[in-house]
């Protein structure tokens, strides 16, 4: 887990820019996403779900400082993202939890409270498989910074949801993250805090390009 207090180094240590302004979000990057109608954060932590496939939990927080909260963007599974490339709308991802090197993830098993597909954070330093893959569902070309997308499983096609169930003990007061098959409010996330690879020089020469 990366302390908030040592975002702005690792920053400076890899090339990136500290949060700011508009722009695009780019491999390499690492964020906290914040689901926009229930105000809670993307989270993960070493607690295993006590049902369904017994994977390490997902759930959302509405704690901002929280470190447990933050995400690295990465390219689908075997597949390389350059670090600083754009994220295109349409393109799959992965996502990858800072603390524990595990990757957000779907499969047919029912969440814990509310029945819907359940999401869990699964593998090892970053590998685990096929189902680890996410659409960025947005419109435009790229991924904005400061736009809400939604992220679609691409293997069982649900959308990345909150819809405001909330947990007790061990975690309490954290509402469940799943999957739902209809596209809705619940669906829509944000990036908030983090830090963004500068965008590659592949990438600035094409927007050069195309304003020619």
């Amino acid at each position: 887990m990366v302390p908030p207090v040592l975002l702005p180094v690792l920053a400076l240590a890899l090339g990136a820019a500290v949060r700011g302004g508009s722009g695009p979000v780019t491999c390499g990057s690492v964020v906290k996403l914040l689901n926009v109608r229930h105000n809670v954060r993307l989270h993960s932590h070493d607690v295993r779900y006590g049902s369904g496939s017994g994977q390490q939990s997902v759930t959302g927080v509405s704690a901002a400082d929280d470190g447990n909260s933050y995400w690295r963007v990465r390219g689908r599974t075997a597949a390389v993202c350059e670090r600083g490339r754009p994220v295109r709308c349409g393109q799959q991802i992965r996502l990858t939890h800072l603390g524990t090197g595990r990757n957000l993830h779907s499969h047919r098993f029912a969440s814990p409270l509310s029945g819907n597909q359940e999401v869990s954070a699964f593998g090892e330093a970053g590998e685990g498989d096929y189902l680890d893959d996410w659409t960025v569902v947005c419109s435009g070309t790229y991924w904005a910074r400061d736009g809400e997308v939604r992220f679609q499983h691409a293997s069982t096609e649900v959308f990345l949801s909150v819809t405001g169930e909330q947990y007790g003990r061990p975690i309490h007061g954290q509402k469940e993250v799943h999957g739902m098959a209809a596209s809705s409010q619940n669906n829509y996330w944000k990036v908030m805090e983090g830090i963004f690879m500068q965008p590659s020089e592949v990438f600035k020469a094409e927007q050069y390009h195309a304003e020619l």
